[in-house]
């Protein structure tokens, strides 16, 4: 799992799922098949995930760091096992490997000029990319929101220009939040959420950079920052084809209120008439990793697809030469995974496999900020989204939480009932049915501190409006660290907690009707 999710601009993700608290559950019929499906689940055995596991996350894979040879290895070694079950590859040209292609950026350097005042990066601006150009007046949009019949841009003209945005969302005299119309706040208040929006929104409307003002995280970016400049440690994410070199800057109130006064109590688009200049570079390597994606195609409905994920990757080797094997994170879900597809191919096998296709998706570069999911939902999917039924995505399911009390037989859920009732209902029926085990939904808390919810990939498929399940075990003393080896797992747990998964994608593949998607933002 990523330990830190921030959102600075530029390598903040957007998401447009709905938040909701978890429904009850409704009775409803379990689908069947002409095969005893139990029978096909028992092939997933503690015997076999500690087999995989104990190699999976041994010292020979060098704790799997995006784009180092160990993470090679991991690859490759989940490359042979699809061609040991006889499962193809997903990409149309018989490879597993979908590459991606990731930029690694040093901490820029350099300065923003305004009034004749010099402010360095990383004093009262920060940015995680090169910016240079000289800009003759900033525009103000005020909250920077575009919804319904709001607009914070209808009455400027942006093209070309820079735009300074707030953080937040309007409010009437009488207190009332205008987009929901109550006390309560919209997603433009929740910044893991909207940051990704507002950026969009500037783009949309013609603007070449943004000048973004959150007092409430400045500090926590500023953290990050400093600690990446002290560790000489850069940035990964994916390198588009095509960049637009749309410039992303967060900048604290003392320079806010430099640019605008009265940025905290103004609310009226206007034209700031004072020229800016930047001059920021950043060192730029490349390098390049790779998804590892097979499909099981389906019998009845092959062009309707059910995406079960891991993330392959771990953070590597320590600076004292500790490696970090990570078989908790996420060895735990990628051997569930492998397991997962020898049970559908055997069912396959018995000429009963499932009715949509199966695609089994490793994905590169999660410690990095979600990056192969990333790759994979918004810049190539190998299957349409829009046939794209819903994504299961492991992460962390071998360990207990220390914190948590009650039975060891849990396992948190996240997700499953923010974009689909249908999915939630089947998901409770479906352990009901088969593996009992105690659903504790403590992280799917719209307000949980944690933000797990945005933490692991799913949150790549969520932000696309398809349903997701994220299964998690929760955090241990061994989280990120080099004691998070194979010793550690409960494989009963891990054995029942995958046959869970195994029995949910099941019936998600199976059922006569698709999942059904509450709203669509």
């Amino acid at each position: 799992m990523k330990k830190i999710l921030f959102g600075v601009l530029g390598f903040c993700l957007a998401c447009n799922s709905s938040q909701k608290t978890v429904l009850e559950t409704e009775e409803k019929p379990i689908v069947s098949k002409e095969i005893d499906v139990t029978k096909i689940a028992s092939s997933i055995t503690e015997a076999e995930l500690k087999e995989h596991l104990y190699i999976y996350a041994s010292d020979a894979f060098e704790g799997r760091e995006t784009g180092q040879p160990g993470q090679k290895k991991a690859s490759d070694y989940i490359k042979k096992e699809y061609k040991k079950l006889g499962i193809p590859a997903a990409k149309k040209d018989g490879d597993y490997f979908q590459e991606v292609p990731l930029s690694l950026k040093k901490v820029p350097e350099g300065i923003l000029s305004y009034k004749d005042i010099k402010y360095p990066v990383g004093n009262h601006i920060l940015t995680f990319n090169s910016s240079n150009g000289n800009y003759e007046s900033i525009a103000y949009v005020g909250y920077g929101i575009e919804e319904g019949q709001y607009s914070d841009y209808s009455t400027i003209d942006v093209k070309g220009k820079i735009v300074l945005v707030k953080s937040g969302e309007p409010q009437n005299t009488d207190g009332n939040y205008i987009l929901s119309g109550s006390k309560e706040k919209s997603i433009w208040s929740n910044m893991s959420e909207s940051l990704g929006k507002r950026i969009k929104i500037a783009k949309d409307n013609g603007a070449v950079g943004i000048l973004y003002y959150d007092p409430a995280n400045f500090s926590r970016f500023k953290s990050r920052f400093n600690y990446m400049k002290q560790n000489n440690s850069g940035r990964m994410e994916v390198k588009e084809t095509n960049e637009d070199n749309f410039i992303s800057l967060y900048v604290d109130g003392h320079l806010a209120k430099v640019l605008l006064p009265e940025i905290e109590k103004e609310h009226t688009p206007t034209i700031i008439n004072n020229p800016i200049s930047l001059q920021i570079e950043s060192a730029n390597n490349e390098l390049t990793s790779e998804n590892v994606v097979a499909v099981l195609k389906g019998s009845e409905k092959p062009e309707e697809y059910v995406i079960i994920s891991s993330h392959l990757d771990h953070i590597g080797i320590t600076a004292n030469g500790d490696i970090n094997n990570g078989a908790d994170d996420d060895g735990s879900g990628t051997v569930a995974l492998l397991e997962i597809a020898e049970a559908f191919k055997k069912a396959s096998d018995a000429g009963r496999g499932p009715k949509r296709s199966i695609v089994f998706l490793h994905v590169t570069g999660e410690e990095k900020g979600l990056l192969g999911s990333q790759y994979y939902a918004d810049i190539e999917p190998i299957f349409p989204l829009k046939n794209t039924v819903a994504n299961l995505n492991i992460d962390m399911i071998g360990r207990i939480d220390p914190k948590r009390k009650g039975d060891r037989n849990y396992l948190y859920l996240i997700g499953s009932d923010k974009l689909s009732k249908d999915l939630h209902i089947l998901s409770e029926n479906v352990n009901k049915k088969y593996t009992n085990i105690e659903f504790d939904y403590k992280y799917n808390d719209e307000n949980d501190p944690n933000r797990f919810y945005y933490r692991s990939d799913h949150y790549n498929f969520a932000k696309n409006n398809i349903p997701i399940i994220f299964y998690f075990n929760g955090t241990h003393d061994d989280y990120h660290k080099p004691t998070d080896t194979p010793d550690k797992i409960n494989y009963d747990l891990l054995e029942n907690r995958t046959r869970l998964i195994f029995y949910t994608a099941w019936e998600i593949a199976n059922r006569d009707q698709r999942i059904i998607v509450d709203t669509a933002k």
